[in-house]
């Protein structure tokens, strides 16, 4: 049986930093909240970050949306945390998982959620990182956990221990929600959703594409694909001379 937008039980996050386009997915009622990392803040050419994101949240008051911290310095990283957390209700601080030293952030981020501030603790990939992530979070403010199965998946790597894990961990920590991270397809969405994650965070093209679930069967879906080769074909106007091979038969 096949899945339609209606079945799936997962919260469903846009993944992007451009305002205009966050905007626009904030009109769609399945849209429950918005990352943003200083790679997509790049992308989408912001410059002043806090008035940016003070922007932002002026503009979707009533969704998650979760800023990064851009110092590399652990004591910087705590200050920085701390001011973002100032610009709104709905924000999430999100902290990587260790500095470009690989030092780990665990007693910061156990320390700023103790202290109230919502965390998504983000850049997770393996099964100790969940396990040393959930710990951290455990028992303070609402907080995220995000591993980023779609970067494992990129490398041939199995994301489906670090997800299960992560999900059996959270499902018994109150305040600890699990995102699925770095989404490629719509069908992580429906393997999100099944695996028992609370969140996926994905690219609004794949979003767009969520309310056609369940609108095709695999057989019209053939026909589908077989009338647009054959419409290609007449608008590209390529033909193949048959008429030596003809006489030759």
């Amino acid at each position: 049986m096949s899945v339609t937008l209606k079945d799936l039980k997962i919260k469903l996050f846009t993944d992007g930093a451009d305002k205009a386009q966050i905007v626009e997915m904030a009109k769609q009622s399945f849209i429950a909240g918005f990352t943003t990392n200083p790679s997509l803040l790049r992308k989408a050419g912001v410059t002043d970050y806090a008035a940016y994101a003070r922007d932002l949240v002026a503009a979707v008051p009533d969704r998650h949306i979760s800023f990064e911290v851009i110092s590399d310095d652990i004591p910087e990283m705590r200050q920085q945390a701390r001011l973002i957390a100032t610009w709104g209700e709905n924000v999430h601080v999100k902290l990587p998982v260790c500095t470009t030293r690989g030092e780990t952030l665990y007693d910061l981020v156990r320390d700023l959620v103790q202290d109230g501030v919502k965390v998504n603790l983000t850049a997770i990939f393996s099964v100790p990182q969940v396990e040393a992530g959930v710990a951290a979070l455990a028992g303070g403010a609402p907080s995220i956990i995000s591993v980023f199965a779609g970067r494992l998946a990129d490398f041939g790597i199995p994301y489906e221990p670090a997800i299960t894990k992560a999900v059996a961990l959270a499902r018994a920590t109150p305040n600890v929600e699990v995102i699925w991270a770095s989404t490629r397809e719509v069908w992580n969405v429906i393997e999100a959703d099944r695996m028992g994650c609370h969140i996926i965070t994905a690219p609004a093209d794949v979003l767009k594409k969520l309310p056609a679930l369940g609108t095709r069967t695999d057989e019209e879906l053939a026909l589908d694909a077989v009338k647009a080769f054959r419409s290609d074909a007449l608008a590209a106007g390529i033909t193949l001379d048959l008429s030596g091979r003809a006489a030759a038969e």
